[in-house]
């Protein structure tokens, strides 16, 4: 990706377009609303910052020195005009302002953000950007379109984990499962939906603020990259897929099932696709058949021993808690919790809720969202059993019905200097219902009783103070950050 033109092309010319005698533009990332936000009633309106230090280490350092700073002029400056000149017109966009960067070396930009980890209030910048040499103002937005698109949805993806994560928090506590069992029990399945390997990462990363369940491969690896990540970031278990279960044939699916169980996994967790035929068959008739040889099964050095039933389509409610509408005493009308419980047995939480044999246990990926995570948790807490008998796969369902417009996320210019002047800027748009409506001049952010709170039409004194903190200069990380901390962080909020 060539840096330079990882933009909208409306960027491209902003800087002939600022008045004569700019000198400095200083800008904010923001998110504004949650009207279009895919949270449960009661959300307090905080929404988790991360996603920065990632966008800064792989595009404002890496990408910036490999496809810019350490590339000739001549060639990355002769790339740029041709894009220009084709798409804008021939000597539409001069480029003595790109020449002029590349003999400077770096990106002269000053970035202040909150700590990564911090759940932020709507309406408080979670950074701000400004230049640091005068004749290098018009770059402060011209980095708008990569920030957004590259942090956006890693901050949307953490702020809904971040609530699967309440959710199966308050679930434990009601029903009395152990809460050591809720970083395992969100389980990160978006991968194959996403668009694209790097957006899956860094989405990915904003799963495992909150969860340690992860199949997704490249979100530790971007994790140990960008976020100094070490200890146990991310964790998954031997499974099947719909093709395994089909090459062993219907009629040898209980044989496939017994050499998964006894052969290739005779310890620790496996987990086994079964609605490829009839799910019901498999959760009520072949577990009685192979209930002595998953009973028998070897503990691993975590001491676990145990089988998951993954059923992967249908109702998830129905299919986990039961049909009402079915006929009574039948496996659909009593759910596969409650059929692994009359076969396996388990035992009672101090609050008085089943937990399953921890020999076997379920795990429901398809389409689950927060509405339908809270109508399992509460249909199972409903009939007496205690939330940690599932396991949830949260997966592109949840994690790319997404934009950018679900906590309204905008980077807007606040203030600038012309001719030695300062001047506090801002929008507010007659149209529009107060969303859009920006901050003025220099901000400052606190932290209060009731969160973060902004305060804007500061002075350059004031600006200095605060919780908004230098993390970028001069093409320097100044302040890092791990994954570790940002877990911290998140839990003692």
């Amino acid at each position: 990706m060539n840096p330079l033109t990882a933009i909208d092309f409306y960027k491209a010319d902003h800087r002939r377009q600022y008045p004569q005698g700019t000198e400095y533009v200083y800008s904010n990332f923001t998110p504004r609303s949650s009207r279009l936000a895919p949270v449960l009633e009661g959300f307090d309106e905080r929404v988790v910052f991360v996603g920065l230090q990632g966008y800064i280490k792989r595009f404002l350092i890496e990408a910036w020195r490999d496809g810019f700073f350490n590339q000739p002029k001549e060639k990355v400056v002769a790339r740029y005009k041709r894009r220009m000149d084709t798409s804008l017109g021939e000597g539409a966009v001069p480029v003595d302002h790109i020449e002029a960067l590349h003999d400077l070396g770096y990106l002269p930009l000053e970035i202040k953000a909150l700590p990564e980890g911090s759940r932020v209030n709507i309406k408080v910048p979670m950074f701000t950007i400004v230049n640091t040499l005068p004749e290098f103002y018009w770059l402060t937005n011209y980095l708008e379109t990569s920030m957004s698109a590259e942090i956006w949805k890693t901050c949307t993806t953490a702020t809904i984990a971040y609530e699967y994560k309440r959710l199966l928090t308050d679930y434990a506590d009601q029903t009395g499962a152990p809460p050591a069992f809720v970083p395992l029990q969100g389980h990160d399945f978006s991968f194959r939906g996403m668009s694209g390997i790097v957006d899956s990462a860094q989405s990915s990363l904003g799963h495992l603020t909150s969860f340690i369940g992860t199949d997704s491969v490249t979100a530790i690896d971007y994790a140990e990259d960008y976020y100094n990540a070490e200890g146990v970031i991310g964790v998954s278990v031997p499974a099947t897929e719909h093709s395994v279960m089909c090459m062993g044939t219907q009629e040898g699916e209980i044989e496939t099932f017994r050499r998964l169980i006894t052969e290739l996994y005779p310890r620790g967790v496996v987990s086994i696709v079964s609605d490829t035929w009839d799910f019901w068959q498999v959760i009520s008739s072949y577990t009685k058949t192979l209930k002595e040889l998953i009973l028998a099964r070897e503990e691993d050095a975590l001491g676990l021993a145990k089988v998951v039933f993954r059923p992967d389509s249908g109702d998830p409610v129905k299919i986990i808690c039961g049909d009402p509408d079915a006929k009574p005493g039948t496996p659909e009308y009593k759910g596969a919790v409650e059929c692994l419980w009359d076969i396996f047995g388990g035992d009672v939480t101090e609050r008085g809720y089943k937990m399953l044999n921890s020999r076997v246990g379920l795990i429901y990926g398809d389409s689950i969202t927060l509405e339908r995570a809270q109508a399992i948790l509460e249909g199972m807490k409903k009939k007496g059993f205690a939330s940690n008998n599932i396991v949830l796969g949260i997966g592109s369902y949840t994690y790319q019905y997404l934009t950018r417009d679900n906590f309204g996320f905008a980077m807007k210019a606040t203030w600038g200097q012309v001719n030695g002047e300062g001047r506090e800027i801002f929008k507010d748009p007659k149209t529009d219902n107060g969303t859009k409506k920006s901050a003025r001049g220099l901000l400052r952010v606190e932290k209060t009783a009731t969160g973060f709170e902004l305060f804007d039409q500061q002075t350059a004194e004031q600006e200095q103070q605060g919780e908004l903190k230098t993390v970028f200069k001069d093409g320097v990380l100044v302040s890092e950050q791990t994954l570790m901390d940002i877990r911290e962080r998140l839990t003692t909020q």
